[in-house]
């Protein structure tokens, strides 16, 4: 029953937006009672808190493999990671319908992204930071959760505002956190030409 309220849930926020999604609606489209939906998640909150937390940890999944993929080159690997970020912005329906309401200020669930307490943002530092740590055991602690930091806060913007040029973004924000670790930043791609995860 739960796997197929936050199916539905899902659907519908990546159809209409978080803010329009209706309880109502949601347990009729998951054929559950509503009394048996605020049981399992309390409140509406509850179920946006819920969906954010299975999105986050399918992302973070992701995101683990895109870095372990590109281990040998940490740059590159970075550079990896954040182009599946901003990949998963752009054709992940449920992320991109947050956004795209959240550019436009309605989306009740972008604070459960982006804030610190919660599983995105405090999910993928700890993740890039331990990452980091197993690959760079030689560079200082702080520098490494330093870069941790920037990588995250970076591809997050870059998520909100995308820049002009969006296949540049993953090669700027890895070499900004190279620079931080000192280390030798990935190659530039040519423009038109993004990595592909």
């Amino acid at each position: 029953m739960r796997r197929r309220v936050l199916d539905e849930a899902w659907t519908l926020a990546a159809q209409r937006g978080w803010d329009r999604v209706r309880v109502a609606d949601l347990a009729q489209r998951a054929e559950v009672s509503r009394p048996s939906l605020y049981a399992e998640f309390g409140d509406r909150a509850g179920i946006g808190q819920a969906l954010v937390r299975r999105e986050a940890e399918r992302f973070l999944t992701g995101l683990a493999d895109v870095l372990d993929r590109h281990r040998t080159d940490v740059g590159l690997a970075l550079q990896a990671g954040v182009a599946h970020a901003l990949d998963q912005a752009e054709h992940n329906p449920f992320i991109e319908a947050v956004l795209n309401a959240a550019r436009g200020g309605t989306d009740a669930l972008l604070p459960f992204l982006t804030s610190r307490p919660e599983p995105v943002f405090s999910g993928a530092w700890t993740l890039v930071c331990a990452w980091l740590g197993d690959v760079l055991p030689q560079v200082d602690d702080d520098r490494r959760t330093e870069a941790a930091d920037l990588l995250v806060r970076l591809s997050i913007s870059h998520m909100l505002l995308p820049p002009p040029e969006p296949g540049t973004a993953p090669a700027r924000v890895a070499r900004a956190a190279c620079a931080v670790l000192g280390i030798a930043p990935p190659p530039a791609p040519r423009l038109g030409h993004g990595l592909t995860t």
